[in-house]
């Protein structure tokens, strides 16, 4: 038997670096045996990939944590049949890589690139064009999952497939996944931005656009006072055919890469003081009347650009706070966006999504999406977002538990109404409870911390 190479305990976090945990991490060798990959202690095993979700999803503390991100990726472009077939460790960025050139597109990107494929199923991600494509679920041909019982499983749409798709890893380790590409003719965009005055104006210019274009998101301003408040910059997006570039222009090139990386810093940079500063300077930036041109990567994923960017908020970390709220709560959204100005939310992104897949414990359904990023160490933190919480969940809403830190155990039900129902699933899957998370023991996900 091939052994796996073991690590000594380590500290981790999400990527808000918030409440780090300890568990002892070991990276799995190539062919080794299912059961060994799963022995574990009494606190359970994890699969994680990149530490690009938010909160604690990755994170088992006292556990075993298995690291996907080290294995050897592999990636298989079927160009004629229009898939990848991709390893649980391998980035959407190398899918990317692998398939662009063939004319080849991943349908659903977040904001990152250095998601794990094991992690984007885990998450069921989304991107700026949900109302156009939905989130990654339905274009998802296969999963091969190593369940608790250490089967390895070829997943077909049904129960199984979809309580594994947005079910935070709780299903088992996502050993490989095949995923339907949509042809594209460049790997450049024609990107239009647009002013609006206010919240109102800003969802129906959003509307508008998530419409008519396959790509839409928008900056809003909830730091505006009186008639201003929640006006934003409303950015659409469609790729552009080969004839429409200046000629010697390569169609699908794709050129990512950091350009700067941020340093550690003992101090918050990010403070209501420069979120006001930043609102006002990129509120004061010029908007382009005509269409501009830009690369996939730097309209999709901009921050990837800044290595490191968490780290600008200091040692404490800091909480992204995203929701979705249904179509017709547009006045809960309103007084969610007031409770929350008073916290210099930083970087509001406000979207309209689409119609829900048939995951149960997928985020995205119809209606308005905002998310912003808060210092850990704001005063007043926890308790506004409480009450942030418990608005959405009246109103029929739900919090991403892929960026979740610190949502409370009693309003998980409320937002995600399919709990049980998943977790009769999830333990045909993993009966004795192997696979753990911090995530879980905090909201009790899988039912097996009622006590």
């Amino acid at each position: 038997m091939t052994r796996d190479r073991r690590g000594p305990d380590e500290r981790l976090s999400g990527w808000g670096r918030t409440q780090p945990t300890w568990a002892t991490v070991r990276t799995p060798s190539p062919g080794q045996e299912p059961a060994a990959v799963l022995a574990s202690g009494p606190r359970g095993v994890l699969a994680r990939g990149s530490g690009r979700s938010y909160g604690d999803a990755a994170q088992n503390s006292g556990g075993e944590v298995l690291k996907q991100a080290s294995q050897v990726s592999q990636v298989i472009v079927d160009a004629p049949a229009g898939t990848v077939t991709a390893s649980g460790g391998a980035t959407l960025h190398e899918i990317l890589q692998a398939s662009l050139p063939f004319g080849l597109c991943l349908p659903v990107v977040p904001g990152t690139r250095h998601v794990t494929v094991g992690g984007a199923v885990a998450a069921d991600v989304h991107g700026k064009n949900h109302r156009s494509c939905g989130s990654l679920g339905p274009h998802l041909r296969q999963i091969v999952l190593l369940d608790g019982t250490g089967r390895t499983r070829v997943l077909q749409p049904g129960p199984e497939r979809w309580a594994t798709v947005g079910g935070m890893g709780l299903t088992g380790v996502v050993l490989s996944a095949t995923i339907a590409l949509p042809r594209v003719g460049t790997s450049l965009l024609e990107v239009q931005d647009g002013r609006t005055r206010d919240l109102a104006g800003t969802l129906a210019a959003l509307e508008r656009g998530s419409a008519d274009s396959p790509y839409a998101v928008a900056w809003i301003d909830v730091l505006a006072r009186s008639a201003g408040f929640g006006r934003g910059i409303v950015t659409t997006a469609r790729h552009l055919a080969a004839d429409e570039l200046p000629p010697g222009t390569a169609p699908l090139a794709h050129r990512a890469g950091t350009r700067l990386a941020a340093p550690p810093v003992p101090v918050p940079l990010v403070t209501p003081r420069t979120v006001r500063a930043f609102t006002a300077a990129r509120w004061a930036l010029p908007t382009d009347a005509k269409p501009r041109v830009a690369r996939l990567g730097d309209f999709l994923h901009p921050l990837d650009g800044l290595g490191g960017w968490n780290r600008l908020y200091g040692p404490a970390g800091f909480v992204q706070h995203q929701h979705v709220l249904p179509l017709g709560a547009e006045r809960v959204l309103e007084q969610v966006c007031r409770l929350l100005a008073p916290l210099s939310p930083f970087l509001g992104v406000l979207k309209r999504f689409g119609e829900a897949d048939p995951a149960p414990l997928s985020f995205p359904r119809p209606g308005w999406s905002l998310a912003v990023d808060l210092p850990a160490g704001t005063p007043g933190l926890a308790a506004a977002l409480d009450r942030v919480d418990e608005r959405v969940a009246e109103a029929g809403g739900a919090v991403y538990l892929a960026k979740d830190a610190r949502l409370r155990r009693d309003l998980v039900q409320v937002m995600y109404p399919r709990l049980v129902e998943w977790r009769a699933v999830r333990d045909r899957l993993d009966p004795d409870h192997r696979f753990r998370s911090d995530l879980d023991r905090r909201l009790n996900l899988s039912g097996a911390f009622d006590a």
